[in-house]
């Protein structure tokens, strides 16, 4: 956990230095730009417009589609985790198996918790069937 937030401030640290240093060049550039033509306006065909614009819609566009992906992921695997199953519960000298409706995320080894709020645990000698998986 410790080296994933270390990575995280690293990749931080090193994109301000990218973005001071490109900005430092930039500003060389304009300045020269107008040291060697003193008084003259540039020309309309010099573009002076920095392409840092287009970085920062490429990043914003990144950013909106990893926000969008990731909420979208995580709506699936919560519509999943709380689907309906049935568990057919079969004991030992019965002849019909016992049923019940459970959410999925309630589901574990050798024990469930229904929809209605009742905690099952399934014994050594009994069988749990799950269908709807």
């Amino acid at each position: 956990m410790l080296g994933k937030i270390l990575l995280t401030f690293g990749i931080i640290l090193m994109a301000i230095l990218f973005l001071r240093k490109y900005r430092q060049d930039e500003r060389r550039r304009l300045q020269a730009l107008t040291g060697q033509k003193r008084g003259a306006l540039p020309s309309a065909t010099t573009d002076t417009k920095p392409p840092l614009s287009d970085y920062r819609f490429a990043a914003y566009l990144f950013l909106t589609l990893m926000l969008g992906g990731g909420s979208y992921l995580y709506y699936l695997r919560w519509q999943d985790e709380t689907s309906l199953v049935t568990v057919l519960l079969h004991r030992d000298g019965s002849a019909s198996p016992v049923t019940y409706q459970v959410y999925k995320n309630q589901l574990e080894e050798r024990a469930f918790t229904t929809v209605d709020g009742v905690r099952v645990t399934v014994a050594s000698s009994e069988r749990m069937e799950v269908m709807g998986l």
